[in-house]
């Protein structure tokens, strides 16, 4: 039978996948900080701050927040080719379209039915991205491609163009997603209250006529003056009795001389306007700079040349928070960079998860974060939402692999796991959730109300296991995980594994780093010599 065809982009290494290990996080109690009071009832205290490779800390957060998070804004490295100078043009671009697919397939699965992604990228990779990501939301998800103008000066020394802009994709996790309108009081600056009408500015000139041709409403009007009034050519969009009643409460006027009719429109009855796919006014999105300038009057005492190079402005995010998000809706942002998304979804009242690999994590987004729970932080969109600080988060680690190799090549429980996080890292492992009983010592993890986790490192005989089956009951069942069992663990609500047998097929372990490392970067191959195998690597953050 002939394989189905599809229309897809092909790369080279795209069948190679990682095989990721689901790795619990650690909380850094030093690192993680709160406000010393509560500013106010809406305070949130649960967000999250990882430091780490950003697949492997997107993988361990698949079982918590699968189908849970409302927006996910990325910033991915934007491979504009100056760091590939001496490898070969289709690996550059391969590598980088395997990592970004990895990470996106798990950020699809994050999101919530009415959630959103949005990535910034410029047009080295913008064109094979949006296809690349029809594959995985479909194209039927595609909602635009933004342009921002990203810069506030063209560059004059440009030997082609000065490109002054960055493209901001966005997709939904279904077809009926919507966008929030926005308000645009800005927008409508034409509006005027000469009069001092007391219902407020008004703009007269909306239209008058039908859209389309209706005889019924096709009718002469008379004037103050004894003048008559044509209808428009498709008629009025009203009845006649409607048109007298809008004319007697006076949203409908006669003009000076008595010769026509104007309606009189009402700033405060105008709704919100839909978000434009064109992100030019620099006031209301911000710039490359004006990110830097914030960055800077954050941290006066230190260098430009140290701080993140490639920020991005609060305005930015406020925008894309207010089209896609609610209040208390959890953002994510696994690029985090120098911790704008953090930082304006607190400020918005936004619950948060970003992740960072590099050194800024800690030199960088941390004391931003502190700054804007303390309220000290003065600059971004702290006026224009009057953000008085609080709130608070906690600061994660990735555990290390479960397993590692002992000094024969074997693969043994790694060193550093204690009971408990050997038990929680199994439970995530089998697809358990973590929940120690505190009255039933078996009950480690469950995944139905019927269905629990024990895991031991002792080896257990047939009669404790008997014992175990005996308190488990026939209504219930248990999977047990040890290194070792006597007897053949044949009871019939028990499923006894042997530990690490049970898992050491699922995962790459040891594997700590997808992150990219350019001198790890294959070199391009020698004439008629195969392709090299595709890398596991990426870099972190450009928020």
């Amino acid at each position: 039978m002939t394989r189905k065809q599809k229309l897809e982009l092909t790369w080279i290494g795209k069948e190679t996948r990682p095989k990721l290990e689901p790795r619990i996080l650690l909380e850094n109690k030093t690192k993680s900080y709160h406000a010393k009071h509560r500013v106010g009832e809406n305070d949130l205290f649960d967000n999250r701050l990882i430091r780490g490779d950003n697949l492997l800390a997107l993988k361990a957060l698949e079982q918590e927040f699968a189908g849970k998070v409302k927006c996910v804004f990325i910033d991915p490295p934007y491979n504009t080719g100056s760091a590939f100078t001496h490898y070969d043009d289709g690996i550059e671009h391969s590598i980088w379209l395997s990592l970004m697919r990895d990470r996106l397939e798990i950020i699809h699965r994050l999101l919530s039915d009415d959630g959103s992604l949005w990535i910034t990228i410029d047009d080295n990779e913008a064109h094979y991205l949006k296809v690349l990501c029809d594959e995985i939301f479909g194209r039927g998800n595609f909602v635009a491609s933004i342009v921002w103008k990203s810069t506030d000066n063209s560059n004059n020394d440009a030997k082609q163009f000065s490109v002054d802009h960055n493209y901001i994709l966005v997709y939904s996790k279904s077809p009926e997603w919507q966008t929030k309108k926005l308000n645009a009081e800005a927008k409508r600056s034409h509006f005027k209250n000469p009069d001092n009408d007391p219902r407020g500015p008004w703009f007269d000139g909306n239209p008058l006529n039908s859209p389309k041709p209706r005889p019924n409403l096709t009718f002469d009007l008379i004037g103050p003056n004894k003048n008559v009034i044509k209808p428009p050519k498709n008629g009025w969009r009203w009845s006649r009795e409607t048109l007298l009643e809008k004319i007697a409460t006076g949203e409908i006027r006669f003009t000076a001389d008595g010769k026509g009719i104007r309606r009189r429109t009402y700033l405060a009855d105008m709704k919100g306007l839909p978000p434009s796919t064109l992100w030019s006014q620099l006031d209301e999105t911000g710039h490359n700079r004006q990110a830097k300038y914030e960055l800077k009057n954050l941290f006066p005492e230190r260098l430009a040349a140290d701080l993140f190079g490639t920020p991005k402005p609060e305005k930015l995010l406020a925008q894309i928070l207010e089209i896609s998000t609610d209040e208390n809706d959890w953002i994510l942002d696994s690029f985090a960079g120098s911790g704008t998304t953090g930082a304006v979804a607190q400020k918005m009242g936004r619950r948060w998860i970003m992740i960072e690999l590099g050194e800024h994590c800690d030199t960088e987004i941390v004391p931003r974060l502190l700054k804007v729970i303390d309220g000290t932080d003065q600059g971004g969109i702290t006026d224009a939402v009057g953000w008085k600080g609080g709130g608070g988060f906690r600061y994660y680690h990735l555990a290390p692999s479960l397993l590692e190799k002992d000094k024969w090549g074997n693969w043994v429980i790694h060193r550093d796991y204690n009971a408990a996080m050997l038990t929680e890292a199994l439970c995530k492992l089998e697809g358990f959730t973590y929940a120690p009983s505190d009255t039933v010592y078996w009950q480690q993890g469950y995944s139905t109300e019927h269905d629990f986790l024990y895991v031991t490192t002792a080896t257990l005989s047939h009669e404790q296991l008997q014992q175990l089956a005996d308190e488990v009951g026939p209504e219930r069942s248990l999977l047990v995980l040890c290194p070792a069992f006597r007897g053949k663990g044949d009871f019939p609500n028990l499923t006894v594994r042997k530990i690490p047998k049970q898992v050491l097929s699922r995962c790459e372990w040891g594997h700590d780093d997808y992150s990219l490392q350019i001198e790890n970067l294959p070199k391009a191959p020698e004439p008629d010599a195969p392709p090299p195998a595709q890398a596991g690597l990426f870099t972190e953050g450009e928020a």
